[in-house]
């Protein structure tokens, strides 16, 4: 990997990106779905733990579950969404490490340490959902990423087995560009950060 991607390609992933707020309703297929996933998935996490997981509220009927959760700002953002993803994490990622890490006995350096379990699962998992909107994006689709619902709920809804975890969600689809407000400030490059 030598070759640095081109100007356009950053535009579309980073520099004229924006986050979205409002949808047109053109479709999201299934297809671009899973191959979403299947380049998420390919993104480095600690130990190849991946314990990221993905559920794309898509149906109407799934919509009026994940509705209630949402606090009030964020109901239009999600219910005009074509998709909404829950960024989610797997808190028994470990038990799959046998499988996924099989060089080495990684599941023993997780199990019974719930604080490095916690924190390793939030951490990988987060990225995950980072290399999963930039994914989105590599694809053509827009997205809004969005805190403001409750974890608890989502999760008794859409993972009552207990073990996986709501992170954020993440709108996608065709954003509506009259949504859009002005792009905010960012850092100069000495404010957030130093070379040493």
């Amino acid at each position: 990997m030598t070759d640095r991607i081109s100007k356009s390609v950053l535009d579309q992933l980073f520099l004229d990106a924006r986050s979205h707020n409002a949808w047109t309703d053109e479709d999201v297929p299934d297809t671009v779905l899973k191959e979403l996933v299947d380049i998420t998935k390919m993104g480095p996490t600690s130990a190849n733990c991946c314990p990221a997981r993905f559920v794309f509220v898509k149906s109407d009927e799934a919509k009026n579950r994940l509705k209630p959760h949402l606090s009030a700002g964020n109901v239009k953002k999600a219910m005009t969404a074509p998709v909404c993803a829950i960024i989610a994490h797997d808190m028994k990622f470990y038990d799959h490490l046998p499988q996924l890490f099989p060089h080495e006995d990684a599941r023993s350096w997780f199990a019974g340490k719930e604080a490095l379990i916690e924190e390793t699962a939030i951490r990988n998992g987060t990225l995950q959902g980072a290399y999963f909107m930039i994914a989105a994006r590599a694809l053509g689709l827009d997205v809004g990423a969005m805190s403001g619902f409750d974890n608890d709920g989502v999760d008794g809804e859409f993972f009552p087995e207990g073990h996986v975890k709501s992170n954020f969600l993440c709108n996608l689809g065709r954003g509506d560009p009259s949504g859009l407000f002005g792009r905010s400030p960012r850092f100069d490059f000495g404010e957030m950060a130093e070379i040493l």
